[in-house]
Parts: structure tokens; C-alpha cells; sequence
């Protein structure tokens, strides 16, 4: 009988503030679809920050950074589609 072999998830950060309600969603959503993340606070990390704002030019949260791809807000189809969900 042969296994189900299970492809291997790109790497998942989530840039993300306490106080952003959106942030929350796409942490809950990704926890929900069993996706392992490294949840960055840009917050408290000024380096993260710039990181993200040189990646997408943009100060907003959340950033979902799949593998080299970064998704700005919380875009369920296109987490889905990065992720091979």
C-alpha cells in the first residue's frame, strides 16, 4: 500500500502587530489549516519592520511571507494558492 507523501510547506512568517485585528485572523486561519509559522511582532522588532517594508514596500499588517512570496493583508485564496492548499 503506498503512502501519501506529504510535500514539504514553504517556510511561513507572519509580520504582525498586537493590535491589528486582521493579524489575528490570519494567525487563527493558518492554525487552522494545520500551517506551521514563525510569527514576527514588528512592533518590537524595528529590523522585522524594515525587513518587511524592503520586501513590500508597505508599512501595513499582516504580511504573510511564503517561502519568497509576501502577501500584504489577509488574502485567503492567495495563502491558498502559495501554500498548495
Amino acid at each position: 500500500m503506498a503512502e501519501k507523501v506529504q510535500k514539504k510547506q514553504p517556510r511561513v512568517v507572519v509580520f504582525t502587530t498586537p493590535s491589528c485585528p486582521w493579524c489575528n485572523r490570519v494567525k487563527a486561519y493558518l492554525k487552522q489549516k494545520g500551517v506551521v509559522f514563525k510569527n514576527v511582532d514588528v512592533s518590537r522588532d524595528r529590523r522585522a519592520a524594515e525587513d518587511m517594508v524592503r520586501r513590500t514596500g508597505q508599512q501595513g499588517v499582516p504580511v504573510v511571507l511564503i517561502g519568497s512570496k509576501a502577501i500584504v493583508g489577509f488574502d485567503k485564496p492567495k495563502i491558498d494558492k502559495y501554500l498548495g492548499l
